[in-house]
């Protein structure tokens, strides 16, 4: 066992539920144990089976996926290799567990790259799917143009003041990837009241600490590539590269969301094609899926969602006021909402938005865009 290892594993010996399950060695790379949580009852009733963003989001408490975390490593303590990390075995991962706990069939409720991957099982095993929360849907490789369309939109061919401060800062040399991180991350955070003020604040004077803090947090670059046991994209960046289009080309144009990963492209492999066409599998999704997307999203933008929701039967659209991932931004909304599939209730959600909107907010999320206006007016 590493050092690295042996401290994560020390770190999460007393979380509750905490269990592994043994994956077995194939063609593209060997054993190693998958660790999982598993809390509250077990009535028969089917489980909760909350599968998060990424790929690379790695914190050993809430988070877990082959590649990261407590499930990194194989048997002998050796990283797993890139050519470990697919779709389909991350997919099998999940049917891996629900055989481990004697599981038939269970409520599907995935965040971003985890709306993905649990759409996925559903097209590779129906027969154990009882429902199904899709937060922040990512559906497609090809929605960098749906991305596009909604960032540039909003921050360069609309008329507002936020438009014009962006096409400025653009004009006087600030760098594309730089402004569209930023732009987009305080946007999503805060909406227009964070966004409006720190693009004003950049204009006046280049480089405050605040524009820095929310480029600190909003860029996928070599500084946040591998922090041990909380973001650790080195290994499972090849998932996103390989088979999400993470590497896409650069259409030329300002504000273009595929220049986000691409510092990191050199360290993985080139797109090869994705597992399936989700749109298509979703039009014979038979169970109940609820759709979370937020009025502020311009990752997982809420054209997907509405574009899910047109093609598979039994959806449920619900619309909050928040940014991306409700999971990471909103748990007590998203808690809300599988709580609601659970109980047979989702058909109302559509006109609980607002209820869901008063919800408290927790986390970092909640606590940052007050923080970030705060430093804004106090000239950081």
């Amino acid at each position: 066992m590493t050092v690295r290892s042996g401290f994560l594993r020390a770190l999460t010996a007393r979380t509750t539920g905490l269990d592994r399950v043994r994956r077995p060695a194939d063609e593209n790379g060997p054993a190693f144990d998958l660790a999982y949580v598993r809390v509250g009852p077990r009535n028969g009733a089917p489980p909760l089976v909350v599968v998060p963003g990424g790929p690379g989001l790695g914190s050993v408490v809430p988070y877990r996926h082959r590649g990261v975390g407590l499930s990194r490593v194989d048997l002998t303590g050796r990283d797993l290799p890139m050519s470990a990390m697919w779709i389909r075995a991350v997919v099998d991962d999940i049917a891996a567990v629900l055989d481990r706990e004697s599981v038939e069939s269970a409520l599907l409720v995935g965040s971003s790259y985890g709306s993905y991957l649990a759409s996925s099982f559903g097209a590779l095993h129906p027969d154990r799917v009882a429902g199904m929360v899709l937060d922040s849907a990512l559906q497609s490789a090809a929605d960098i143009d749906v991305e596009r369309r909604a960032v540039r939109s909003l921050f360069w061919d609309a008329d507002t003041d936020i438009a014009a401060d962006i096409r400025r800062l653009h004009a006087d040399g600030v760098g594309g990837r730089e402004l569209l991180d930023v732009s987009r991350a305080a946007y999503e955070l805060g909406g227009p009241d964070l966004l409006g003020p720190l693009l004003r604040s950049q204009v006046r004077r280049r480089g405050g600490v605040a524009w820095r803090t929310v480029e600190a947090y909003a860029s996928r670059g070599e500084s946040i590539v591998h922090v041990p046991g909380v973001y650790e994209f080195d290994l499972v960046g090849a998932i996103g590269f390989r088979e999400l289009g993470y590497g896409a080309e650069a259409d030329g144009l300002p504000l273009d969301p595929a220049l986000t990963y691409a510092p990191l492209a050199p360290r993985f492999p080139t797109f090869e094609a994705e597992l399936m066409n989700l749109q298509s599998a979703a039009t014979g999704f038979t169970w109940p899926i609820v759709l979370l997307t937020g009025d502020r999203d311009l990752r997982t933008p809420p054209a997907i969602a509405e574009r899910v929701a047109s093609a598979a039967p039994g959806t449920t659209l619900v619309r909050i006021e928040n940014g991306h991932s409700a999971l990471e931004t909103h748990p007590e909304a998203l808690l809300a909402v599988a709580g609601s599939l659970a109980a047979g209730t989702h058909a109302q959600l559509e006109q609980q938005a607002a209820e869901l909107n008063r919800l408290p907010r927790r986390g970092f999320a909640a606590r940052s865009p007050a923080l970030l206006a705060a430093m804004v007016r106090a000239g950081l």
